[in-house]
């Protein structure tokens, strides 16, 4: 008895936790493309079901409403296991620290013994907040970070250094085939508007009419990667040899500022910018160096920026009922 009862199994069969998330979702429908199953798990803490009522009736997918911090067990095969659950922006795992901390410990141990048991190749989502407020920069895989332990982003930020130590651990001790993908800024459809990261918050505030609130003087920097090149990535990463980890992003960076001006540029709105003081341990820069991505997957990224931001622009108006 299994899951997809009844159902031949020539087809691989993949586990997404946190699969009702802004890249969980994505990443799944990428794997059924591919010609996965799926089985996506999420307790719906800051995912929705919104993001896959599209897969409604789909006969290779299969939703689990399930805490992955309490024991996780799938009856028949598992090929994949891609442990994408975690509140993922500061407003999130400042809401939810403990569950944040949760995840990254219990959940990813639980994620891991699934894939012990089942043989399964396990991938991890990691971030480039691993690396802290970066003494290096770009980052480059081999940078161990400058990460506060004790400030308010330390819960995220070690949950997903523990995380990898974990996985680490389970390929080198209990053999299992494992990945690990650090993940810079990310965007694209399906983000939640009021998630507190600088995308939907920029692009939210312009369509609404609402000043648009840059912390600091936005001089600080990021890299935005389209969320299709990030999942192409990923999917590279799965099948790849690799156990080591691999940052996947765009390396063209840009100031917060710049990033709010395009966006007034983009969007037709009496919109002005709203300096407001920077958080505590705000990183001051973000930058992959992907080398490692080009050199092991053949990856790199291949959305301009223009393209991606139109795409995302035009899912908020819909979100919103606007008129394009």
């Amino acid at each position: 008895m299994d899951v997809f009862s009844g159902q031949q199994h020539e087809k691989r069969v993949s586990l997404v936790t946190g699969g009702a998330g802004f890249l969980g979702s994505h990443l799944t429908d990428r794997l059924l493309a591919e010609g996965h199953r799926v089985i996506a798990v999420d307790n719906l803490l800051t995912g929705s079901m919104r993001n896959v009522e599209h897969l409604a009736g789909n006969e290779d997918y299969r939703f689990i409403k399930h805490d992955v911090t309490d024991f996780l067990f799938v009856p028949g095969a598992i090929d994949f296991i891609f442990h994408f659950a975690s509140p993922a922006s500061p407003i999130d795992y400042l809401e939810y620290p403990i569950p944040t901390l949760k995840v990254g410990g219990l959940g990813t141990h639980n994620a891991l013994g699934l894939a012990k048991e089942k043989g399964a190749t396990f991938l991890l989502a990691s971030t480039s907040e691993v690396y802290g407020d970066p003494l290096v920069h770009p980052q480059k895989e081999d940078y161990w970070g400058n990460v506060n332990p004790i400030g308010p982003r330390g819960v995220y930020d070690e949950a997903k250094r523990y995380a990898e130590a974990m996985t680490m651990a389970y390929h080198r001790f209990h053999r299992i085939d494992t990945k690990i993908v650090r993940i810079f800024n990310t965007y694209g459809p399906r983000m939640r508007l009021d998630d507190g990261r600088v995308v939907p918050a920029f692009i939210g505030q312009a369509l609404r009419g609402d000043d648009l609130t840059v912390f600091g003087d936005g001089s600080q920097t990021r890299s935005f990667c389209y969320v299709a090149d990030l999942v192409e990535g990923i999917y590279r990463l799965s099948q790849s040899e690799t156990h080591d980890p691999v940052n996947i992003g765009n390396p063209k960076e840009m100031t917060i500022k710049q990033f709010a001006e395009k966006i007034l540029a983009r969007i037709e709105t009496k919109s002005k910018i709203d300096y407001k003081p920077l958080p505590v341990d705000d990183p001051q820069v973000r930058q992959p160096d992907i080398e490692r991505a080009r050199e092991l997957l053949g990856w790199e990224p291949k959305v301009d920026f223009e393209e991606g931001i139109e795409k995302t622009i035009e899912y908020f108006r819909n979100f919103l009922g606007l008129k394009s």
